[in-house]
């Protein structure tokens, strides 16, 4: 029977976890009487996931297990799950119990009033301000401002049309995106409230370094979407690092031209805050060529971020 209802979620060592994740998840979709699969995508765990899940798969008969051959992060697993789902609906979750699965009703009953995409939005969220809410609130509004898409939050808990996810070439760093892509794509975004429970087990995944790589997605996404078109992470830290320091410097030349009349033309700093700034712009434009090329690359080859091990309970029915 084809599921209606396909879980994707990717896991990176979540011992802890999965086996309350895969429980809650198998009845919470009972509860719903639809077709179902629960697809999880084990993104080259090195501790007992894989273990503990493969021990699942014969009680649970709706789990589909992915083993990847290496850690491709959260992006490539994701895409892998997405391409060997079979649901109607596909909703999106993470591991770690911060997407309740007894919510997973809400999402699939607004799908049914014809959105491509529902995503949703957390309250109450009990995470750090400074290093996970204030970041998430930035890329949010620059996602908003950048794709017209008006979902509040585009990260996480979210479900979507399924021939349109896997429809979707996703490269890395995109899955924080699906929202804003959808919504550039000319497909219909809804949003629905959920709640924020914490981790049930274990520690985060992210730190306050993933910031600068969604501002690099964003960018990015800003270009796709503009030109209709991932080296940008490293040239784009490069020419931030020379715009920074080119931050210091500047300010520090013009309070000494206008408050000491020190001509700036002579000055050797000024002339490597000139080069700087220069980089930088090549950097960038390098940057965003060379991502321009590696996808071509990727879609005429065909070539997958990704190399499946192992599958376990696709051949059911």
């Amino acid at each position: 029977m084809t599921p209606h209802i396909s879980i994707v979620c990717p896991m990176h060592n979540e011992e802890a976890c999965v086996e309350e994740f895969v429980v809650r998840t198998d009845r919470a979709l009972q509860a719903m009487n639809h077709a179902y699969e629960i697809v999880i995508v084990s993104d080259g765990s090195t501790d007992a996931t894989e273990a503990i899940l493969t021990r699942l798969s014969a009680t649970v008969p709706a789990l589909r297990c992915l083993y990847l051959a290496r850690n491709v992060g959260q992006c490539g697993a994701l895409y892998a799950g997405l391409q060997a789902s079979g649901g109607d609906i596909i909703v999106v979750m993470d591991g770690d119990l911060q997407h309740a699965p007894e919510e997973i009703h809400v999402l699939v009953a607004a799908m049914h009033q014809g959105f491509d995409l529902v995503s949703g939005s957390r309250r109450n969220r009990l995470e750090s301000t400074l290093t996970r809410r204030i970041p998430s609130f930035v890329a949010n509004w620059m996602l908003r401002c950048v794709s017209r898409c008006t979902v509040q939050d585009m990260g996480g808990f979210k479900a979507l049309r399924g021939e349109l996810a896997r429809s979707i070439r996703l490269r890395s760093g995109q899955h924080r995106l699906l929202p804003a892509i959808v919504s550039l794509r000319g497909g219909s975004v809804g949003e629905v409230f959920v709640s924020s429970p914490p981790r049930f087990a274990g520690s985060s995944h992210y730190g306050l370094a993933r910031t600068l790589d969604v501002f690099f997605d964003v960018v990015l996404l800003w270009f796709e979407g503009s030109f209709r078109s991932r080296p940008i992470y490293l040239f784009g830290r490069i020419a931030l690092a020379l715009l920074a320091v080119d931050a210091i410097l500047m300010p520090v030349l013009l309070w000494d031209k206008f408050m000491s009349g020190i001509d700036l033309g002579t000055r050797p700093p000024f002339l490597v805050a000139i080069m700087f700034f220069l980089s930088a712009l090549f950097l960038l434009a390098s940057g965003l060529t060379l991502e321009l090329l590696s996808d071509a690359l990727n879609a005429v080859t065909s070539r997958m971020p990704f190399v499946v091990r192992e599958r376990i309970g696709f051949d059911r029915t």
